[in-house]
């Protein structure tokens, strides 16, 4: 099998995620896992898709013909898919041992600013924290007002990463930002 990283984009409507499903389903392909979202009234999302060889190129066209009806799929070719981590092997703090590194789940909070995602994905860069899953977003701060930002990530952290030390750059972010 041949597994494609899509990558798509278009003005969000009803059906986008429909004629996208379809174009794979026609072509034989295998729908993996997907993240997707509005933003702004654009469409965003990354699909992992599988596909015997022979059919890769008919998909890469049926894909390409999507940019007639605005929406635009950019086709990389990756790696095998490779299973999702077992929740179950998860510790109680989260981490789960995987070879030379762990995966940490982490929850951000804190007073938003220009530059917050800089620092803090500099902070985990330093560390050589790799960042798996990041969402992020922002919300009205009810008691002190202004804007709070919130980010949930999935991050691979080198095995031996001191996880105190981690978790205090982080904090020094932002002196009310919570790890």
């Amino acid at each position: 099998m041949t597994t494609f990283v899509l990558t798509v984009v278009g003005a969000d409507r009803p059906g986008l995620v429909s004629a996208l499903s379809s174009v794979v389903a026609e072509h034989g392909g295998n729908w993996l896992t997907s993240r997707m979202a509005q933003l702004s009234g654009q469409f965003a999302g990354v699909v992992l898709v599988e596909v015997t060889p022979e059919r890769t190129a008919a998909l890469r066209a049926g894909l390409a013909d999507l940019a007639a009806s605005g929406l635009r799929v950019e086709v990389t070719e990756a790696g095998p898919a490779e299973a999702a981590p077992s929740s179950a092997a998860a510790t109680d703090a989260g981490v789960a041992p995987d070879g030379d590194s762990r995966t940490l789940d982490v929850t951000l909070l804190g007073d938003d600013r220009p530059g917050i995602v800089r620092q803090i994905t500099g902070a985990l860069a330093a560390y050589g924290v790799s960042i798996e899953e990041l969402e992020t977003g922002t919300r009205a701060a009810p008691m002190a007002g202004g804007q709070l930002f919130e980010a949930r990530a999935r991050l691979r952290v080198p095995a031996g990463t001191d996880l105190e030390a981690l978790r205090a750059a982080l904090e020094h972010i932002a002196d009310e930002l919570l790890v």
